[in-house]
């Protein structure tokens, strides 16, 4: 019978997250569980309530990684690109739709209002920047709209959003090919929005 590993490592928080992470993607937010994630780091089913007392804390703590990696994979596409608004919002888009389809399971986690504690002000910090490139890549549309106030860029923000996130969405649940049909004219918000 083989035996359990140890863990040795310094950094038991960081293993759990780590390996909560990775268990997510392999058997999704139905399969995971603190006993189980601390079974596969290797320590005591208690051990993990020194760093998570319950599963939503740990849940908290995924989300926030994953938003910090949803950021990344949308500022890597923009730098990539032209920096004029039109190729930028189609490159946030890219990286949006990067993200998701590389963890499917951790997207959907990052949006559950039941899951989530929504509270922890340690959440809303890690989705913050990301909030703030929908506001960079939107507030051209609304200047050039001509809704350049609060309340329109707030509009064109939510907008804009909800088409990336909603196909997001359908991408992943493999209702739409990443990448659109190959033999239809190119037309997305972009082009409607920011036309050349």
């Amino acid at each position: 019978m083989a035996r359990q590993k140890n863990y040795h490592h310094g950094d038991l928080r960081q293993a759990l997250l780590d390996a909560g992470l990775a268990m997510l993607e392999e058997v999704g937010l139905e399969g995971i569980s603190l006993r189980k994630i601390a079974a596969r780091v290797g320590v005591s089913h208690a051990a993990p309530e020194h760093h998570f007392p319950t599963l939503k804390h740990l849940l908290n703590a995924m989300a926030g990684e994953g938003f910090r990696l949803f950021e990344t994979s949308m500022r890597r596409e923009m730098a990539a690109s032209d920096f004029s608004p039109a190729p930028q919002m189609r490159a946030a888009f890219a990286g949006y739709l990067a993200f998701a389809t590389a963890h499917p399971h951790l997207f959907r986690l990052m949006f559950n209002a039941n899951l989530l504690d929504w509270s922890d002000p340690a959440l809303a910090q890690a989705g913050a920047p990301g909030l703030a490139v929908l506001g960079e890549i939107s507030r051209p549309v609304a200047i050039r709209l001509g809704l350049d106030t609060e309340l329109g860029r707030a509009s064109v923000e939510q907008l804009v959003w909800s088409q990336v996130h909603g196909h997001a969405h359908l991408v992943i649940d493999n209702k739409l090919p990443i990448n659109g049909a190959p033999d239809s004219p190119a037309l997305d918000l972009t082009a409607l929005l920011l036309p050349d």
